[in-house]
């Protein structure tokens, strides 16, 4: 069957609906058999590919360094950049922000996609231009997006993105783990002791 995605609402408003006493308001979508395309397959982009694979999906990725042996080597197939978008059920972003992938993806990278695509960005706010996101969600120009990072954060209180049904928006928490933090505090403490040892 694969994991359950609403068509019409968030998953968060399906948990809404049952804490409120309600019940199944929307028709999920299997992910087997559809295809995710990933921008930029590197660390992160290789293990999401993983996961897509786990769930019978058909991976395709593209970046401009990409080879054709290392998109196979992570189980995916190596395309261009419209065809990834115009093939995409999902389309999901795996780039570290540069003066090349800033504004990548904009009104005509929108366009080409499906009117039933969904676009993930857990990577750089900059690499999608929000004004062309906004108006293809709220046209209808794609089914959905979901996104983690943003140019301005916090994010404004009078941002559109929180007012958008079909965007899943979260506070930049794809870095925020126990784990990572215990790490940057671990690091930060090594280092100051490895300065005072040096100039004490």
């Amino acid at each position: 069957m694969g994991a359950y995605l609403g068509r019409r609402a968030p998953l968060t408003a399906e948990a809404a609906a049952v804490r409120n006493g309600e019940w199944q308001h929307t028709i999920g979508d299997d992910l087997s058999g559809q295809t995710l395309g990933i921008l930029g397959l590197g660390n992160l982009g290789s293990k999401v590919a993983q996961v897509a694979l786990a769930f019978g999906m058909k991976v395709i990725a593209w970046s401009q360094n990409l080879t054709a042996e290392k998109a196979v080597a992570a189980g995916a197939a190596l395309v261009s950049k419209d065809d990834l978008l115009r093939q995409a059920d999902f389309v999901s972003i795996h780039l570290v922000l540069s003066e090349r992938t800033r504004g990548l993806i904009g009104t005509r990278e929108l366009s080409v996609m499906k009117p039933t695509a969904r676009l993930i960005n857990t990577s750089r706010g900059p690499i999608v231009v929000e004004a062309d996101l906004i108006e293809a969600l709220s046209s209808r120009k794609i089914a959905g997006a979901a996104i983690d990072v943003y140019d301005i954060e916090p994010l404004p209180p009078d941002h559109p993105y929180r007012k958008l049904a079909n965007l899943l928006a979260t506070p930049h928490i794809g870095y925020v783990s126990r784990r990572l933090y215990e790490r940057f505090y671990r690091d930060t403490v090594s280092n100051i002791v490895g300065w005072l040892d040096a100039h004490g």
